[in-house]
């Protein structure tokens, strides 16, 4: 009988003590969507055929097959290769948050995937994950809870640091059985990271035991997930097949995804190539991030013919940073006032009237297309954050949040460029007959990093504005090894970067904002961002126990960013653009993802079950 009523509870959600929970999934806030006797995702088609083979590209190229160390480019770390829903990263111990397999209709909620449930206490001080005991790596040894342990000290010891960012407050590690492992936190009241641990890659033990997890390789790496690579012709091409069989196949997570019996990725290194070879038929889709393309680059026979489909679909994912990031670390951009007259000459009206046929909206946040965006005056609790710190902020930090300069689209007004000296002067940079010089006779000058050559027509006149103030700009454009290396070193003056946000914001930006990754090479805090203001609004933000908490805290912060002028906001839209052959379905368009990992082949073509 307790077993039947512990079994009940866990079915509702509910506590099974006082302050102990068990549950199929976990919401960060609120409650689950679904139930634990759900059988698929309202989103999806539970019913696609499977068969076929999608055709993708990738952009760029990769340097190993091992997407975890910090060393080397595997696809994962190439651009969109996230959207396709293939990968050769190991299967979590929950999806729906990060980027393995991302919620569509939930903001912040996981479902079991390795772990069957997950046990955890009323004050987030700890959770049990209970793994399913039917999972399996595609070698077919069970997926234990000492792989898990494994995962977690390997990936803190020498993954990337980003694992290390999202596992630095876990205290300890407890394998409780084979099937069962507790995380212990450093401290309680941080529900944002069963989350995180819930993101998990879970790696096996027995392979990487032989190898060494720091290395590149191009041999493809032992799996768990829906697919396996099959064939490889590094920095060109990848073959994926879907497992037959796969232990989680019939999972309500994956009812109606992975449909493709085998997906294609070939590597492009431009762009443009890549849109050619598409019109041409080589690939399937086409996810375009030019808007000059979007809107004057499709009329090829086969759109006219309805053999490609051109689509517009709108989302509410908190649309990525993309700026002009400035690094404090170097003299030039430590002061304040050169960084703000810096933004002051970014013309977005006239780019996007003359560049990107009015397609584009400019950022006024770190946050765009989302709630977490500072609005108006802090008042209530987001004031109560912000005014112990009002000494140290910038002045108007407490009035408003900073607004963007704006133009008529036909050039910098002349106040623009007034203010913009001006500001120069105070910072010590003063007119002389050859441009800005400080008191010692130094230019000021600086370069900014490209990895893509067509980004130089659309920074050219940023350049040019600069350039009447007496600055002098370079651009430089590298190939992406050399990208990559001066990145994580952070040897660059100014750089254009993309920083993904998520619907649940919090240790992510920890890494992208928090004194302590100043210096942390290959983190995201490219701007050098060493302020107590930030690492304050940091702390609120991952101890918030609630979406309204963290929704203030992600204001504060962004407010405080913006004031600082770390960076200059480019622009963004507010949903998908893509073209794909009609051959291929999609289910409904779920808010918060594109959800490519559910389409299918349509059946009038030969597929297979």
């Amino acid at each position: 009988m307790y077993r039947l009523v512990i079994l009940l509870l866990s079915l509702l959600c509910l506590p099974v003590h006082a302050g102990l929970f068990n549950s199929h999934g976990y919401a960060q806030f609120g409650t689950l969507k679904y139930p634990a006797s759900f059988t698929h995702f309202d989103w999806v088609n539970p019913d696609a055929p499977k068969g076929g083979t999608l055709r993708l590209m990738g952009l760029g190229t990769f340097d190993t097959l091992n997407p975890y160390p910090l060393k080397g480019t595997s696809p994962t770390a190439t651009a969109n290769f996230w959207q396709y829903g293939v990968s050769e990263l190991n299967a979590p111990l929950m999806v729906g948050t990060g980027a393995y397999d991302p919620s569509g209709d939930e903001p912040a909620s996981s479902y079991g995937l390795v772990a069957e449930s997950i046990d955890y206490d009323s004050e987030r001080s700890w959770v049990v994950f209970n793994l399913r005991r039917e999972a399996r790596f595609h070698d077919g040894k069970p997926i234990t809870a000492a792989d898990v342990a494994f995962s977690y000290r390997t990936l803190l010891r020498d993954g990337h640091p980003s694992y290390r960012t999202s596992l630095q407050e876990v205290a300890r590690v407890d394998i409780l059985n084979r099937q069962r492992i507790r995380f212990v936190f450093k401290r309680a009241g941080n529900p944002l990271l069963i989350l995180r641990l819930g993101e998990l890659p879970v790696l096996p033990q027995h392979y990487w035991n032989k190898r060494d997890i720091k290395a590149t390789s191009f041999e493809p790496p032992l799996g768990s997930g829906p697919y396996r690579i099959v064939q490889v012709e590094p920095g060109r091409r990848l073959v994926f097949e879907r497992v037959k069989n796969w232990w989680g196949k019939d999972l309500a997570v994956n009812r109606g995804k992975y449909n493709f019996d085998r997906v294609e990725v070939d590597f492009y290194r431009d762009n443009h190539v890549a849109f050619e070879a598409f019109k041409a038929g080589e690939f399937d889709i086409f996810l375009e991030n030019q808007a000059k393309n979007w809107a004057s680059g499709y009329n090829f026979p086969a759109v006219a013919r309805g053999e490609v489909i051109r689509a517009e679909i709108p989302h509410r994912i908190p649309t990525q940073t993309q700026a002009l990031f400035m690094n404090s670390r170097r003299a030039i951009f430590a002061d304040r006032r050169v960084r703000e007259a810096m933004g002051l000459m970014l013309d977005f009206e006239w780019a996007n009237r003359t560049l990107f046929n009015a397609a584009y909206r400019r950022s006024e946040s770190y946050f765009p297309n989302s709630e977490f965006s500072a609005t108006g005056k802090p008042e209530g609790a987001e004031w109560l954050l912000l005014s112990p710190w009002r000494e140290q902020l910038p002045p108007g930090t407490l009035t408003r949040p900073w607004q963007m300069p704006r133009t008529d689209g036909r050039g910098i007004p002349r106040e623009t460029i007034r203010r913009a000296l001006g500001l120069l002067a105070e910072a010590g940079w003063k007119p002389s007959g050859q441009g800005l010089r400080d008191a010692r006779g130094r230019p000021l000058r600086f370069e900014i990093l490209l990895v893509n050559p067509r980004l130089e027509r659309i920074l050219q006149p940023y350049r040019e504005n600069l350039q009447r103030l007496g600055v002098q700009v370079g651009l430089r454009t590298v190939d992406r090894a050399q990208y990559k290396q001066r990145l994580d070193s952070f040897d660059f003056d100014m750089v254009l970067m993309t920083l993904p946000q998520t619907l649940s914001p919090g240790l992510e930006q920890w890494q992208y904002f928090h004194s302590s990754q100043a210096n942390v090479r290959g983190s995201r805090n490219y701007a050098g961002i060493a302020d107590p203001v930030v690492d304050a609004m940091l702390e609120q933000l991952l101890a918030a126990t609630s979406r309204e908490e963290q929704i203030v805290a992600t204001r504060a912060l962004d407010r405080v960013l913006l004031w600082q002028h770390y960076s200059i906001p480019n622009w963004y839209i507010d949903h998908h653009r893509l073209a794909y052959r009609n051959r291929l379905a999609m289910p409904g368009t779920p808010p918060y993802t594109l959800g490519l990992r559910a389409w299918w082949q349509k059946p009038t073509e030969k597929s297979s079950r």
